[in-house]
């Protein structure tokens, strides 16, 4: 098969480079939304955070948002070099690979927010620098990079996905990093960050992460169109044991997640525990797994009204703001309880 000719399978090797016509519409228009949802950095105002900090939030609170903002420092990296190594060479389609481009940018500004959250909430140079070593000396940081390294380094080594099992290696790694890492990880985080702000704390931090998470939502929606595409074109992939694989892992995350909980609250937050912390995270998980067609294992509900109530604050005019305030807006609203 020459290299510009259009693959019978998106998983199939080779470099795809025929635009038109468009065999996978769906992802242009996923990389076209990426676009219209820009924002910067620059539009974030943490004063009010810097107040919070110093006046407001008590210790408990503080070793929270310290240990948050200790694993957002790694967690988009984690994400990026994933696209880089794995994802992009693999996924085999031009339009896929724009969006994938654009991911990439919008990982990137992820970075840079959460670079300069830390120099805004961490004005100490060796307490700064601790933080961006979390993965070396914060263990319940530590638990959930091993479990991202575990079920997503195995097709590091592939150049080709050649054989079935590959195949299957492949759909793990987009799968964890969809449902696990972005659609887990980062979502609890984001309940960490609401519950806050339900507090009426750290406006600024929430008001960057109502961004990230339309973002991250993005993501998940073409991983998971990404997943469906391959099991349309190879049904034989997506087998028993595939699906016991991902049900194990989705139970990993929860519990590497619920180890990081126990951390970030060993100092008893009020209004916050471990126990609700880990129901929401087998609510989450649950979501992820319905949406790829598994039936549900952990059976809970959301235990966090701030959660469902979130669309209704500030997201619900999120776009009506930026139509004045910026110079791109896409039309549409973010409900916390849909199954991306």
């Amino acid at each position: 098969m020459s290299s510009v000719q259009a693959p019978e399978a998106i998983l199939d090797p080779g470099l795809c480079l025929t635009l038109r016509p468009m065999r996978y519409p769906v992802f242009y228009d996923m990389f076209r939304d990426g676009i219209k949802n820009t924002w910067t950095v620059e539009e974030v105002d943490f004063q009010t955070d810097l107040v919070d900090l110093k006046q407001r939030l008590n210790p408990a609170e503080v070793h929270l948002i310290q240990r948050l903002v200790a694993f957002f420092a790694t967690g988009d990296s984690i994400v990026s070099n994933n696209l880089v190594l794995n994802l992009y060479k693999h996924i085999n389609s031009p339009e896929a690979r724009l969006y994938l481009s654009r991911q990439l940018y919008e990982e990137a500004v992820h970075v840079q927010f959460y670079l300069t959250l830390l120099d805004n909430y961490v004005p100490d140079p060796a307490e700064r620098a601790a933080a961006f070593a979390a993965v070396e000396n914060i263990p319940s940081i530590a638990k959930k990079a091993d479990f991202c390294m575990k079920w997503m380094d195995s097709i590091q080594a592939l150049d080709q996905l050649s054989t079935l099992e590959h195949r299957r290696q492949f759909l793990l790694n987009l799968i964890c990093f969809a449902a696990c890492i972005e659609g887990l990880f980062f979502f609890a985080a984001f309940a960490y960050v609401y519950f806050l702000r339900s507090k009426g704390l750290l406006h600024g931090l929430a008001a960057g992460t109502n961004w990230v998470f339309r973002d991250e939502s993005c993501h998940l929606e073409f991983a998971f169109e990404v997943v469906n595409v391959v099991r349309s074109q190879e049904p034989d992939l997506w087998d028993e044991q595939l699906e016991r694989d991902i049900v194990q892992m989705l139970h990993e995350a929860v519990d590497a997640e619920t180890q990081f909980a126990e951390d970030l609250l060993s100092g008893g937050v009020a209004g916050l525990s471990v126990r609700d912390m880990r129901q929401y995270l087998g609510y989450v998980a649950d979501c992820r797994l319905q949406r790829l067609g598994i039936a549900p294992v952990f059976n809970v509900k959301n235990p966090f009204s701030f959660m469902d109530l979130q669309d209704v604050q500030e997201l619900t005019n999120f776009f009506e703001r930026r139509v004045s305030a910026y110079q791109t807006a896409v039309s549409g609203e973010v409900a916390f309880h849909e199954d991306f």
